[in-house]
């Protein structure tokens, strides 16, 4: 067997969420929403799998998803896309196989910055690269000039930037875009940009992406997903977005990948993209509310939770909520003793972790989240 993948465990969100399954624990680890999702985004899908082809629709998306994806980008980030310019996968994780898989060569450099996704770093690895990793540290998470420099070398080919940020739940700054923009530019690297938390931000934000800075461009590999968008992570609807020349490339790698994506959802996430933009403003509202609620639950149960900007979580600082534990034993403690499943942020980390945040996801109904306080009076 390859022994990569061998010595791989199984990833923290499953083995949580199985921990929660068995025990009958609450489940504010895996980033899921409780919810069902916009119902006539629902229905479209029900439509196009009743009345439309289920046949293998284009490789690289069906022409619908792919003009309503450049459309949706130029109407609510203002970038100039083509539809020639989308490559539609089954899922973000496929894309971010499938751009590594197409840019990365052995021994090439990828500057990735921790904590991370936890699939960054064995794809990085399969496909022969050499993992070049920036650690950011609690609470601001901030990645700074010099930690860049750190880690440049003439070997640079790639830089992996996850904003907004899981499972920080923060947005890189104008000015972290642009150090990170000149740092490419200056080394020829590629960015590839993880923005699939892109609409899930607060108190009024708005994403900006990488690929509209100048020198960009032509530069930028843009990910995308449906799932979070529409607050449906099953269906793994995601979409890398490429000038010509690099998205020719990643087409041949997700070719031999998943190949294509279930015609109906396809048809579902194009209709989505276009729906009004006070379907976006909702959404983003009630996730905030929900982000505040369970923060103001928290808060009153004496422990400190660090500022939520975006994504579907918030984080637990232990050490300033006065917890003499690091944040796997918190997590094992908090499943076992009062019944609620979250993640230790040091699983998010290749090495030298930050040991005193764990993660909880909000993105739960009112009830949900209320139960999960209400254990958690329980500390230890």
């Amino acid at each position: 067997m390859n022994p990569l993948f061998a010595g791989l465990g199984t990833t923290i969100f499953e083995a949580m969420s199985a921990r929660a399954r068995a025990t009958g624990a609450i489940n504010l680890g895996q980033g899921f929403p409780d919810g069902r999702g916009p119902e006539d985004v629902l229905a479209e899908a029900a439509r196009a799998l009743l009345e439309d082809s289920n046949q293998y629709p284009p490789m690289a998306g069906t022409p619908a998803l792919r003009q309503a994806v450049a459309d949706h980008y130029r109407m609510h980030q203002g970038l100039d896309l083509e539809a020639s310019e989308v490559i539609v996968t089954s899922g973000a994780t496929e894309a971010l196989a499938a751009a590594i898989f197409a840019l990365v060569t052995p021994g090439d450099e990828v500057v990735m910055f921790q904590p991370l996704y936890d699939a960054y770093l064995p794809l990085v690895r399969r496909a022969g690269g050499i993992a070049r990793l920036v650690r950011l540290e609690p609470p601001g998470w901030r990645i700074t000039a010099a930690a860049l420099a750190a880690v440049a070398s003439d070997r640079t080919r790639l830089v992996l930037l996850n904003s907004p940020l899981n499972p920080t739940g923060t947005m890189i700054g104008p000015d972290e875009l642009a150090l990170i923009a000149d740092f490419c530019i200056a080394h020829d690297a590629i960015a590839m940009c993880d923005e699939v938390w892109e609409h899930v931000v607060f108190d009024g934000a708005q994403h900006q992406s990488l690929m509209a800075l100048p020198g960009m461009r032509e530069r930028t590999v843009k990910i995308g997903s449906a799932g979070k968008i529409f607050s449906l992570t099953g269906w793994k609807v995601g979409w890398m977005c490429a000038a010509p020349v690099i998205s020719s490339v990643l087409a041949k790698a997700h070719q031999f990948l998943t190949f294509t994506t279930p015609p109906n959802l396809q048809a579902a996430a194009a209709y989505g993209l276009g729906k009004d933009i006070g379907y976006f403003e909702g959404m983003r509202a009630g996730y905030q509310r929900s982000r505040d609620r369970l923060a103001g639950g928290l808060g009153a149960l004496g422990y400190v939770v660090l500022p939520s900007a975006a994504t579907y979580f918030l984080s637990l600082d232990l050490a300033a909520s006065g917890v003499a534990m690091d944040d796997v034993t918190f997590a094992n403690w908090l499943i076992e003793e009062a019944g609620v499943a979250t993640i230790p942020v040091s699983a998010f980390y290749a090495a030298d972790p930050v040991t005193s945040v764990v993660r909880l996801c909000f993105a739960k109904q009112d009830a949900t989240l209320d139960s999960a306080l209400e254990r958690m009076a329980k500390r230890p």
